[in-house]
C-alpha cells in the first residue's frame, strides 16, 4: 500500500442513519480517508429499493439491481474495494468482484451466527458454513481483535486475518463532573441496542441501589420499560448528550456475550467510567490491566468489583491508546489493488 491517494470502493449493509459500531466505525474511517486525499463512495442501502429484516428492523434488507451496481462501480472506477458486511449489498458487490476477476477485502464486524441464534435459534454451523463462502472469495479479511481471530480460525476460515483496530473520539468522551446527585448512585450505564441478543436483562436484573440507565433503542424497548419502570430508558443518544451519559455513569455494564469488539467499551472508557462484563470476545481483548473495571461470569460480581476496583484515571488513559487516526492508517495498509498480478484471468474458486 502506497501512501499515492487512492479511489475507494465501500461496500456496506450498515450505514446512517442506523445508529450503531459498525456504522460510527465506518463513517469516522471515511471522514478520515477523505480528509487524507483519498477518495471513497460509498455502496450503502438508501441507493437502492429496501426493506426491514423481520426480526430486526434497524437494518433493512437492500436489493441491488445488477445493471444500477454495474453502471455504478464502473463510473467510480475505485482502485480498491472494501466489503465491509455480508448482507444484499456485500453480497451483490462480492459476486460483482468475483465474476471479474477483481481483488477486494472484507472485514468480520458482528458475530452473526451467535446473533441468529438467540435471536431465533438459527444453527451456528449454517451461519458459519455461509461465512466462510462469503470471506473466502476475500484477499484479506479484517479483524478487530485476537480473539475473534482464534475463533474465526478454529471455524476454519481460510484467507489470511488481519488486524483493524477501533478508536474512540477523546475530543469527546473524555470525564465530566457528575451530575446524578448522591442519593441516586450508583449510577449504572447501558449503551447499545435494547434487544435480546444484547443480554440487557442480565443487567436489568442486577440487585443494585441508585441508577440503571440506558441509552439506545430496539425491539423489546417497550417490553422493558414495562417491566423495569424503575429504570431510564432515554433513547438513542449523539455527541454531547451521549458523551454526559457516559461520564455520568460509575460503571458502565457490558452484558453482551456476542459482539466482536465493543466500541461503547472504549467510550466509556475514555469517559473514566470503570466497565464490567463477562469474559468473553471483545472485553478480555480490551480489559487487560487492572482497575479498568471486572470480567466475571457472574454479572454482579463484576459490578461490584468494578465499583471497587476501578479506577477513573487509569480507565482514560488507557483508553488514549485508541486513535482513530491510527485504526484508518491500519485499515488503509490492508487493502489491496483490485487488478491481480495476472490481469484477472485466473480461476475464480470462490464464485
Amino acid at each position: 500500500m502506497t501512501d499515492s491517494p487512492i479511489r475507494l470502493l465501500l461496500a456496506t449493509d450498515a450505514w446512517h442513519p442506523q445508529v450503531n459500531g459498525v456504522v460510527r466505525t465506518l463513517d469516522t474511517t471515511v471522514r478520515l480517508l477523505r480528509s487524507w486525499g483519498d477518495q471513497v463512495r460509498v455502496i450503502e442501502p438508501s441507493l437502492f429499493w429496501q426493506f426491514p429484516v423481520p426480526f430486526y428492523p434497524e437494518i433493512p434488507f437492500s436489493l441491488p439491481g445488477r445493471r444500477s451496481l454495474t453502471r455504478r462501480i464502473l463510473e467510480y472506477q475505485p482502485t480498491h474495494v472494501h466489503i465491509a458486511t455480508e448482507g444484499m449489498i456485500g453480497c451483490a458487490v462480492r459476486g460483482w468482484c468475483v465474476r471479474r476477476g477483481w481483488r477486494f477485502t472484507t472485514s468480520y464486524h458482528t458475530n452473526f451466527p451467535q446473533y441468529l441464534h438467540r435471536l431465533i435459534g438459527f444453527p451456528k454451523s449454517w451461519s458459519y458454513a455461509f461465512l466462510r463462502w462469503f470471506h473466502r472469495a476475500a484477499t484479506q479479511v479484517m479483524v478487530a481483535t485476537p480473539s475473534l481471530e482464534r475463533e474465526l480460525i478454529e471455524q476454519r476460515f481460510q484467507r489470511p486475518l488481519v488486524r483493524w483496530s477501533r478508536g474512540v473520539d477523546l475530543s469527546l468522551f473524555y470525564p465530566r463532573p457528575k451530575k446524578t446527585e448522591a442519593s441516586r448512585r450508583p449510577v449504572l450505564l447501558y449503551v447499545g441496542r435494547v434487544s435480546k441478543e444484547k443480554g440487557i436483562e442480565d443487567f436489568l436484573r442486577l440487585p443494585f441501589p441508585g441508577t440503571k440507565r440506558i441509552v439506545g433503542d430496539g425491539p423489546i424497548r417497550a417490553k422493558l420499560e414495562r417491566e423495569y419502570p424503575e429504570v431510564e430508558f432515554l433513547g438513542y443518544r449523539r455527541g454531547e448528550a451521549l458523551a454526559e451519559a457516559y461520564a455520568d455513569a460509575d460503571v458502565f455494564v457490558f452484558p453482551s456475550r456476542t459482539d466482536t469488539f465493543g466500541l461503547v467499551v472504549i467510550e466509556a472508557l475514555a469517559s473514566g467510567v470503570p466497565v464490567a462484563a463477562y469474559p468473553v470476545m471483545g472485553p478480555i481483548d480490551i480489559l487487560t490491566e487492572p482497575h479498568l473495571g471486572a470480567l466475571d461470569t457472574d454479572l454482579s460480581r463484576a459490578v461490584q468489583r468494578a465499583l471497587a476496583e476501578g479506577r477513573p484515571e487509569v480507565c482514560a488513559a488507557f483508553a488514549r491508546r485508541f486513535i482513530w487516526d491510527q485504526s484508518t492508517r491500519q485499515f488503509r495498509n490492508q487493502l489491496v489493488f483490485h487488478q491481480p498480478a495476472d490481469g484477472g484471468r485466473r480461476a475464480q474458486r470462490s464464485s
